[in-house]
């Protein structure tokens, strides 16, 4: 957060007509607006593409971005090859640190996975972030295996929701098996050789019975997640140790959007998938597909205020200050600005 420090300016002041000419200072103290933050508007961070390879093509982005997200290869050049190359950056300088301290130490300690976690609001293109960052560090020498997963599978079943009556809080953090999510972190990060997740179909809306994902030792792993930096809750009693799935990230991505843009983004994906998605069969939504599109529209309005901008405010904006980094967009899904955290 921003915070203010007073400092002193004096400014000259010109003598008025008929007094003397010798110059005077007016003298007065003044906050200075500090910032934990590099702030570095697009044209900055752009210039430092040229550190960084481009591997990706059109076909590529096409296939890795979302729906609803336009982003094209101008804009995977102009953002994501100097993202990417700063990662590695903090990639390599994370590993020889661990090799010091193994020396150190006098261990034969190999580094664990690099854990990159990317957050923000549904619709905002944070799954575009996470795919778009995981292929293009995959192509990187010093990081061919690159895993990533989705907080998603993570979510209780919709019985055990509709048990508890959260099935309307979906997305919000007690919707979650916080316990599973934050063991299987945990694992990959104390370099377990192989930690299973749970896989989350958005057609039928709930978690897939049986299937899951292996992560087997990944140079990085990309964890995706509306709640990703969340802090620990509070413990049962006073004192108690308490961990959160933040505590075992290395370096956190917040995908940022003024919340009137986010709600468009959402409606007009909502359209989308009316068209599509909705129409299969097994879609949880197959209900939307038949009925006109203003019905559509004002019901998916009231899920957004209800469900999706509720527990932005209240779980997902408030951790934007604990991120590493923060991409902010524009209203057409430009990134505008980068804050990069402090060294």
């Amino acid at each position: 957060m921003p915070m203010a420090g007073p400092r002193t300016r004096c400014d000259p002041v010109r003598p008025g007509r008929g007094q003397a000419t010798r110059s005077a200072l007016i003298c007065q103290t003044v906050p200075v607006i500090t910032s934990p933050y590099i702030e570095l508007n697009r044209d900055q961070w752009s210039a430092l593409a040229s550190s960084a390879p481009l591997p990706l093509s059109q076909e590529d982005v096409e296939k890795l971005r979302g729906l609803g997200d336009p982003i094209d290869l101008a804009e995977v050049d102009a953002v994501y090859r100097p993202l990417t190359a700063l990662l590695e950056d903090y990639i390599g300088a994370t590993r020889a640190r661990a090799q010091r301290t193994a020396g150190f130490l006098g261990v034969d300690e190999p580094p664990t996975p690099f854990i990159v976690a990317v957050a923000g609001s549904v619709a905002v293109g944070k799954s575009t972030t996470a795919r778009l960052i995981a292929h293009l560090l995959a192509r990187f020498p010093a990081t061919p295996r690159v895993d990533l997963v989705t907080t998603d599978g993570f979510l209780h079943p919709n019985r055990v929701l509709e048990e508890r009556g959260l099935l309307a809080r979906k997305g919000f953090p007690e919707s979650y098996d916080r316990r599973a999510l934050l063991d299987f972190v945990a694992a990959v990060k104390s370099g377990a050789p192989s930690v299973s997740a749970p896989v989350y179909s958005h057609t039928v809306y709930d978690v897939v019975p049986g299937r899951s994902i292996t992560v087997q030792r990944p140079d990085v792993l990309v964890l995706e997640g509306l709640n990703v930096l969340q802090p620990a809750p509070r413990g049962p009693r006073p004192g108690a140790s308490t961990l959160a799935v933040s505590d075992f990230i290395d370096f956190s991505i917040y995908v940022d959007a003024d919340p009137a843009d986010i709600r468009r983004w959402y409606l007009d994906r909502f359209l989308t998938l009316k068209r599509t998605a909705f129409t299969d069969p097994q879609s949880y939504f197959r209900r939307y597909a038949a009925i006109p599109d203003d019905i559509a529209v004002a019901a998916a309005s009231e899920i957004w205020e209800s469900v999706n901008l509720a527990n932005l405010r209240e779980n997902i904006a408030p951790t934007r200050g604990r991120a590493t980094l923060v991409l902010r967009k524009d209203a057409e899904h430009r990134m505008s600005q980068v804050l990069l955290r402090k060294a």
